[in-house]
């Protein structure tokens, strides 16, 4: 397969190399920053350069780039991609950008589908990228329609070289309620919590729960603030739920309520288990 990638960064950049060394895929790709582009060509991570005279040979096109860097890169070269072509971008959230991507390949004869690789790191851009990134990751899918069994297939023979644990396949709605829970409140929780100003004599205090908590509150707060306002509304009602949780703990602590508190840990608990198990 011909495999273009546009932004080489930590995704796009693990993505190249994922396919260089997994298959026997011939790799084009692209990244505003021409060092980082011509890297990614010195390191063999890509063969040739993504550009409006090879995007019509790619059988399929990665987007890793910002949402809106990504539906102005389908705009800007949609009437370069192959009707035969599958584009994905790689976003971690989907409303605005799959239905720019939908509308957009939909005019243009080609497929598009919205794509999530559950992976990454602390720290970012093609520096840190890896051919092993997502092997047993967990990868999301949206299709403009889960009834096409072709496509469908199709992407997921596309993706086989990535050696992901599993595809879930689901719409751009519940992907962007579900990432408000399980990835942007985590982030945007250690983030805060780390802001304290007893973090700073933690040292000689601290173990792995410090570890846990704080672990993603080293973040790219470029991306992270665009991805927070494209889903606000998920957002800030987990972050209402979170609050009218904390206060109750509070309430419970400033009045030395011991039955309200051992509920309130013990609910905690009994949800762990329900959700995750022991």
């Amino acid at each position: 397969m011909k495999i273009g990638i546009a932004g080489l960064g930590l995704i796009g950049g693990s993505l190249a190399k994922a396919y260089k060394s997994n298959s026997a895929n011939t790799v084009y790709g692209y990244d505003i920053n021409k060092p980082v582009q011509d890297i990614a060509l010195m390191s063999n991570a890509i063969d040739h350069v993504l550009d409006v005279s090879t995007i019509p040979l790619c059988d399929c096109i990665f987007i890793a780039l910002y949402p809106a860097a990504t539906i102005a890169y389908l705009e800007q070269n949609a009437q370069y991609i192959s009707k035969s072509a599958i584009v994905m971008d790689t976003c971690g959230t989907k409303r605005k950008v799959c239905e720019a991507g939908f509308k957009i390949a939909s005019e243009y004869g080609f497929i598009f589908a919205g794509g999530h690789p559950m992976a990454g790191k602390q720290n970012s851009g093609f520096k840190y990228s890896s051919a092993t990134l997502f092997k047993d990751a967990y990868m999301i899918v949206v299709p403009d329609s889960t009834d096409n069994i072709r496509v469908l297939e199709k992407i997921k023979k596309i993706l086989e070289p990535l050696l992901f644990k599993h595809i879930t396949i689901t719409t751009a709605k519940k992907h962007d309620k579900m990432i408000a829970f399980t990835s942007q409140m985590a982030h945007l929780v250690s983030n805060a919590y780390i802001k304290s100003p007893t973090a700073k004599a933690h040292k000689g205090f601290s173990a792995g729960s410090y570890k846990d908590l704080t672990r993603v509150a080293y973040l790219n707060e470029e991306m992270w603030t665009e991805l927070f306002l494209e889903n606000k509304d998920n957002l800030t009602n987990e972050l209402d739920y979170l609050m009218n949780q904390l206060l109750e703990y509070k309430e419970a602590l400033k009045n030395d309520d011991v039955y309200k508190l051992k509920t309130l840990l013990l609910e905690g608990k009994v949800c762990k288990e329900e959700v995750d198990g022991r």
